[in-house]
């Protein structure tokens, strides 16, 4: 596994370091001062697993070189390391793995292993939707919510994109995983992306405020907590088993 981590002070990639080999000890990580080392490092065969993002570096912004390192090397994942929470949206947008707050732990590390192990697993589920005379497939984990109107579907992607899907709501329901909750008639979101579930309405990261079945009410926020608790249960057992 290539693991990058891209700082421009030293201390802080050596304490990196001894963050990940709190962890795993085996682990290797290759370190640099700056994006545009990392960017040439990252065209090498076989492409980074993983890079750990400084945000805040001399005459670089850790989020420009996110996105070029996603045109490089889109599977590589990606996770944020700053002083601030400033930028949380754009990793929001950019769907990165973590937001690492300095100083760097072993378990800020566990978690964002966990997260690439995960989305990995993700990955490997695609749903395909007919657009005109096109087909375009994407992860199922990049879709955050689905809205129905007037039989055209709306497909809500973390990168910005808004796919509008002529296609039964129920048939689209039915090729979403375990992950997917219907809050009312034309809404279901990817409760990855829950950032608050209240009796009567759902807010997602970006802020966007969704209205909840009133009758149905109960049993929504009892398979989102279903939900929550298994995530967690796997963290644990996932971080136990690492230690």
């Amino acid at each position: 596994m290539r693991i990058a981590v891209c700082d421009d002070d030293p201390r802080e990639l050596e304490h990196f370091e001894k963050a990940l080999q709190g962890w795993d000890p085996t682990r290797k990580v290759e370190k640099f001062l700056d994006g545009a080392s990392l960017l040439e490092a990252s065209k090498s065969v076989p492409g980074f697993d993983i890079a750990f993002l400084d945000i805040y570096m001399p005459g670089e912004n850790g989020v420009d070189i996110a996105k070029a390192l996603r045109e490089i090397s889109p599977e590589t994942g990606i996770a944020f390391v700053t002083t601030s929470t400033e930028h949380a949206v754009d990793a929001f947008s950019l769907n990165v793995l973590h937001y690492l707050v300095k100083p760097v732990t072993t378990q800020g590390v566990v978690e964002t292993f966990r997260r690439l192990m995960e989305l990995r697993r993700k990955q490997r589920e695609t749903i395909s939707f007919a657009m005109g005379t096109n087909r375009i497939t994407v992860f199922l984990d990049q879709i955050y919510l689905l809205e129905n109107d007037n039989h055209v579907v709306t497909v809500s992607l973390s990168d910005g994109r808004r796919l509008k899907v002529r296609k039964p709501f129920s048939e689209l329901e039915q090729k979403l995983d375990e992950g997917f909750l219907r809050i009312n008639r034309g809404i279901i979101v990817n409760m990855d992306y829950i950032a608050q579930m209240r009796a009567d309405t759902c807010t997602l990261w970006d802020g966007t405020q969704l209205p909840i079945a009133v009758r149905k009410s109960a049993a929504i926020r009892a398979a989102y907590d279903d939900y929550v608790f298994e995530q967690l249960s796997r963290r644990k057992s996932f971080s136990e088993e690492r230690s």
